[in-house]
């Protein structure tokens, strides 16, 4: 495995390429963008603005681009692991590295930091436990991927169980963005109608519905434990508007999303 810790300096508009026989784990720390898209070949673009704290993983040989104009300066860093040397799966079995852009999961998260900490403050006379580390990241991107998704046909009338925790996960990592159909049907191989159809009938709603049910439980959670205002947490959860965050909270749970915070107490 090597490794590159990135701190940007600057308020300027930054671009990133990459294609290598290698994988590779973006992490990013910290930053904010004004303006920006980042691409990982097999998934749709995305212009997410707030990336702290996101993971992204290119598999060896798929091609990541990035540009950014930076409003808190970034920090990222990036590793890189050998195909040759990555870890088999529980069966003794390779396993088949799946694209993720903006994805969440604490256990890489954790170990990640780990080992940029280890890596700047010069923990260099620690080798084995840098390369232990290492390992350990390793593992946990195979585990991550254990299951990746499969060549086969959707169930009968819906969706298969690979197709549903693709859509589930990639709507979860992007609650706060407006997500076109066409880019769920994409990542399931299949035509925007028939997707609509197979969703609603594996869900009981359509995948806009399904979206917005999915915002309004985060919601509720925000609300009940946060001290942010209603504003604040509507736009979390990607409503511009405080008035049709409230209409669609009421909507959904008979009260507006202050007198569900009162309830709450």
């Amino acid at each position: 495995m090597a490794a590159e810790i990135v701190q940007a300096t600057r308020r300027e508009k930054i671009g990133y390429r990459f294609r290598a026989p290698l994988h590779l784990l973006v992490v990013y720390e910290q930053g904010v963008r004004l303006n920006g898209e980042t691409f990982v070949e097999g998934l749709p673009r995305s212009t997410l603005r707030d990336c702290k704290r996101k993971l992204t993983f290119v598999p060896a040989g798929q091609e990541y681009v990035e540009w950014q104009e930076p409003r808190i300066l970034s920090r990222t860093a990036y590793f890189y692991f050998d195909p040759a040397r990555m870890p088999l799966d529980a069966e003794g079995g390779s396993v088949e590295f799946a694209p993720r852009l903006f994805f969440e999961n604490a256990e890489l998260w954790e170990t990640a930091l780990k080992l940029t900490a280890l890596i700047e403050s010069g923990g260099f006379d620690n080798q084995l436990y840098l390369e232990a580390l290492g390992v350990v990241l390793a593992h946990e991107l195979v585990r991550l991927n254990q299951g990746a998704r499969r060549v086969e046909a959707p169930v009968r009338g819906g969706l298969a169980a690979w197709q549903q925790r693709i859509v589930t996960a990639y709507i979860e990592e992007h609650l706060a963005e407006p997500i076109p159909l066409a880019t769920l049907a994409q990542l399931v191989r299949l035509s925007p109608y028939y997707f609509c159809r197979a969703f609603k009938q594996s869900f009981g709603m359509p995948p806009h519905r399904y979206h917005t049910s999915r915002r309004i439980e985060h919601a509720k959670a925000l609300l009940a434990k946060s001290t942010s205002s209603v504003t604040d947490i509507g736009m979390t959860v990607g409503f511009s508007e405080t008035s049709s965050f409230s209409a669609a909270f009421r909507k959904a749970t008979g009260l507006t999303p202050t007198a569900y915070h009162r309830s709450l107490g």
